[in-house]
């Protein structure tokens, strides 16, 4: 259905198509018989005059067909460019709505392929179809009723090299087709490893493994050329062996032509145009011999973007979402019972989970590594669902509210921090509508940014190259922050995003947070215990159970688990000091 929305725009413009590709066909059909009537009446009578009204006929339907011809290529590529950007369109507005469950089912590098090559490929193939297929039937049909008019003794001739062409593309057909699969498997195989050692360049040079990862790149490209060469060889082959049926048929032709006309019963012009009709018989067919070699590819391609538009994402809004209460009415999120499984996973990751997080307060989430943290705060902005229990945003289930609405009361600063291409201030003010030179420059403050922001020269015009490349990873995770803070949430979710930032910076960062937050809930995800010890409720993980909950000083009394991470981190002493301020305790720790 969708498919056929990305084309319904084109339909008028399709029929118009057809419409110049028959009269263009029919003009192409013509010129074969005047031929014949100008050597038969014309130079065999000698009537010049007939020679020269029939030539000038010929010139003004060969125009006719120029005429018809170039318009069907105009619109076949209008028609075929339309088609595409509305399929990009769908495809990327279809990836947008992909949970992280569907993210995880198509990996990035094959949407990339499906959105970029796939629907390149059937782009060609869709002008080649207007502009060809099309004609070729219709060209092939029409010049094996006219060649049978002129010469009904000889159409055998015609079917004969017809049952050969066709054989011979159905053989090479058979043998493309399971090619062309896995050539855009191995296109998408290409992209895998070409962006995992952009991305890992620097990993890659560290551990010298530079050699290793050329050979993986080897080794695809040489898969991929072979199968490119095998395919191209059987286009390579089509051709010559088109050409060879069609000088046999045309030898075949004049032989048996021949005789004919030594006995009467053939004119020199009747077998010069049943020669012309069956050269257009062949070219049809070679014509659609070649769509066909590229209809494999593409077949593969509309399949692989029709898994993209078919799948519906996991994650959708209810049909009468509830409206949720005036921001900063509650402030509060509540996870009641929450159990959460990954799709194919035996355990769940999180096993009855119960806790409120309140307006104006600081929760915090700590545990040893995957005892499912971020798993955790995922469930909030409904990035995944919840097995079962139930999640509360302001005392609504947030299943029953349009994730739209859920994800404006969110700043979300996720584990690794992403910045877009594109300046200081757009990504400041991401998500924010006219945001002012003013507020964008308090929030860096807050975050601690505005310092190395003010030292690039042009401030908040200064130029963030894709995915913040440009920046440390402490100065990515303060703009991050920033971006979050400009937003004015209700809920702040911070997912270890003080991990790249220095003891001081990090000190002062949550000192200047009190300001902002005060209003909102804040939940952090940590791995320091100076980071999480000063916040009003804290929350134990290990293995995806709540193992503990309370204050600092709670939990070192009463959990084990948060006891083993802290004497991990921090002295016994340290500990016991509670008076001791959190900037103390993180130089202590230093």
């Amino acid at each position: 259905m969708k498919l056929f929305n990305c084309f319904k725009p084109f339909i008028v413009q399709l029929l118009v198509a057809l419409v110049l590709v028959f009269m263009q066909v029919m003009a192409d059909l013509q010129l074969p018989q005047y031929m014949a009537n100008i050597v038969d009446q014309g130079i065999v009578l000698r009537d010049n005059s007939y020679i020269l009204s029939t030539g000038f006929k010929m010139v003004l339907i060969a125009l006719f067909g120029t005429a018809c011809a170039v318009g069907v290529s105009f619109l076949a590529a209008r028609i075929a460019t339309g088609f595409s950007r509305n399929l990009r369109k769908a495809v990327f507005s279809t990836v947008e709505s992909f949970s992280l469950h569907e993210f995880d089912k198509f990996s990035t590098a094959s949407l990339i392929t499906r959105s970029t090559n796939d629907i390149q490929q059937i782009q060609m193939v869709f002008i080649l179809m207007l502009r060809i297929v099309i004609a070729a039937p219709i060209m092939g049909i029409g010049a094996t009723v006219k060649a049978y008019q002129q010469a009904p003794s000889m159409s055998w001739i015609i079917a004969l090299a017809v049952g050969v062409l066709l054989c011979l593309i159905t053989i090479i057909f058979l043998i493309a087709t399971p090619r062309f699969r896995k050539l855009q498997k191995l296109v998408d195989k290409l992209n895998l490893v070409t962006r995992q050692n952009l991305t890992g360049l620097r990993v890659i040079r560290a551990f010298n493994t530079q050699k290793v990862e050329e050979k993986k790149f080897n080794d695809v490209n040489i898969d991929l050329t072979k199968t490119n060469l095998f395919v191209n060889r059987l286009t390579v082959i089509l051709q010559p062996m088109m050409m060879l049926i069609f000088n046999v048929t045309c030898l075949a032709i004049v032989w048996i032509g021949s005789h004919y006309i030594g006995d009467g019963t053939l004119e020199v012009g009747q077998m010069m145009a049943f020669m012309q009709y069956s050269l257009q018989v062949i070219m049809a067919f070679l014509m659609i011999s070649i769509v066909f070699i590229m209809l494999p590819r593409a077949a593969v391609a509309m399949r692989r973007i029709s898994e993209v538009l078919k799948t519906v994402p996991s994650i959708k809004d209810p049909p009468q979402p509830k409206r949720m209460p005036p921001v900063f009415e509650h402030g509060q999120v509540e996870f009641k019972n929450v159990t959460y499984r990954y799709p194919g996973s035996d355990e769940p990751a999180l096993k009855d989970i119960s806790f409120v997080a309140k307006q104006g307060q600081t929760t915090a989430i700590i545990g040893g590594t995957g005892s499912g943290k971020t798993t955790l705060v995922n469930l909030i902005p409904r990035f995944y669902d919840v097995t079962s229990g139930s999640v509360l945003v302001d005392n609504v289930d947030t299943r029953e509210v349009s994730y739209r609405e859920l994800r404006e009361r969110i700043g979300y600063i996720p584990q690794k921090a992403v910045l877009f291409s594109g300046t200081i201030k757009s990504n400041i003010g991401y998500g924010v509508e006219d945001a002012s030179k003013e507020s964008v420059e308090q929030s860096l403050k807050v975050a601690q940014a505005y310092n190395f922001v003010e030292e690039l020269g042009d401030t908040l015009n200064a130029r963030v190259a894709q995915g913040g490349s440009n920046f440390s990873g402490g100065q990515k995770q303060r703009l991050a922050i920033a971006r979050a803070i400009e937003k004015a949430p209700e809920i702040f979710i911070f997912d270890d995003s003080f991990s790249a930032l220095d003891f001081k910076t990090d000190a002062a960062l949550r000192k200047a947070l009190k300001s902002v937050t005060k209003k909102s809930a804040t939940i952090i995800v940590g791995q320091r215990i100076s980071s999480v010890m000063t916040a009003e409720q804290i929350i134990v993980l290990d293995e995806g159970k709540m193992v503990g909950k309370g204050t600092h000083a709670e939990l070192l009394k009463d959990c084990q688990t948060y006891r083993e991470i802290a004497l991990s981190q921090l002295s016994e002493k340290e500990l016991k000091d509670n008076a001791v301020k959190p900037q103390q305790v993180q130089e202590a720790a230093v």
